[in-house]
Formats: structure tokens, sequence, C-alpha cells
């Protein structure tokens, strides 16, 4: 059974018998699967590395590799569904060495708004969560910063922060509620935008 606990934790391992290997986020999987399922795209396997490892983002690029390695061969082609994800160029000059494309941008939050967007609204001030992470904030953010031992370290990390933004995949009441109390968690004001898949199902339409 997927979960996202599961999908924290260890991934999701590729059943087989596609042409196309997404690699992807663990938090990705969710919405690549309903693409998937919608749109009839039975040539792609997906395979989830841990979404934990955002929390150590200079593990992503080694772990990418490794994953591409382990199934070299088996495909007619791959693809890489991470944006940079705080790798420092790293994850790049992986896909670049193999031939395998990859989401462009600095992460996934920029994907979801639309590069251009996200850029113009210069958002130094934003703290981002997806729906993925307003089901795991606790997991994420609250238990991995020791707010829920040492709340008063909530200044120390969030101090500079005007706001969340989150940047919802779908229309579910019952996650904006969990991204406002997330919001209010860390004493910050609540923004909500509505993105939708689009930007996946492109994404992934064109790994053919």
């Amino acid at each position: 059974m997927i979960t996202d606990a599961s999908l924290t934790r260890d991934g999701l391992e590729a059943e087989g018998g596609g042409r196309v290997l997404v690699i992807a986020c663990g938090a990705l999987a969710h919405e690549i699967l309903a693409i998937k399922a919608a749109n009839g795209l039975d040539h792609i396997d997906l395979h989830c590395l841990p979404a934990i490892l955002h929390n150590r983002p200079d593990r992503i690029a080694p772990a990418v590799e490794a994953a591409l390695d382990a199934r070299a061969g088996a495909y007619d082609r791959a693809f890489v569904a991470y944006a940079d994800c705080g790798t420092g160029g790293a994850l790049a000059r992986v896909c670049a060495e193999r031939g395998v494309g990859m989401i462009e941008g600095p992460h996934c939050y920029a994907f979801f708004e639309g590069q251009d967007a996200f850029a113009a609204r210069d958002e130094v001030d934003a703290f981002y969560l997806t729906d993925f992470l307003a089901r795991q904030f606790d997991a994420f953010v609250t238990r991995p910063l020791g707010l829920d031992r040492h709340p008063e370290l909530r200044e120390a990390y969030f101090g500079n922060y005007a706001k969340v933004v989150y940047l919802a995949q779908t229309d579910d009441p019952a996650l904006t509620t969990r991204a406002q109390a997330a919001a209010e968690t860390l004493g910050l004001a609540f923004e909500r935008r509505f993105t939708g898949l689009g930007p996946f199902a492109s994404a992934l339409h064109g790994a053919r």
C-alpha cells in the first residue's frame, strides 16, 4: 500500500514493464500516478526515491545516479522528475552525463506555479507547501527541526519569513485546513494558490 509515510521513508519501487523510467521524489508520487492513470500513460514506470531526501539535498544526486545505474539498459529512456532541489547543479550534471531529461528550475515550487510567474513574484519571505508537504508537515518540519520539543526555536528558524504559501495541486478543503494550521504553528500569514497538475502532465507527456 502506498502511503505518505512509506513515500517519505522508502520511496516507491518501479513495477517494471514500461518503456520509459521516471525517477521522482516520493513527494510527487500521488500526482504522477494520478496523471499516469488519467492519461493512459502505461508506457511509464515510476520509481520514487524517499521524499525525506529533501532534508539532505546533498544526497539527492547520488541517489538518482544510483537508481539510473541500477536500471541501465532496462528502459528505452529515462526522465528525472526532480528540479535542482538544492543540489547546487549536481543533479543536472548527473542527468547531462547520462543524456537524461529533468525538470527545469530551482525546485518543484517554481515548476508547479510556472517558472516565469514564480520568478516574477521574487518571494524571499515565503515558506512553501505542496499537497504532500501539507499532509507531512510534522514529518518534514515540526519533528526534524525540534519544534515539537522546543517551540521557542520557531523564531530562529522562521523569523525572516512573512507567510506560508500553499501551492495546491487539488481542491481539497481538508488539505487547505492543514496548510492553514501549519502557518499558524509557524506564526505566519497564510496564502493559498491553486496550481493543479498541468505542469507535471506536460512533463510526463514529453517523457515518451
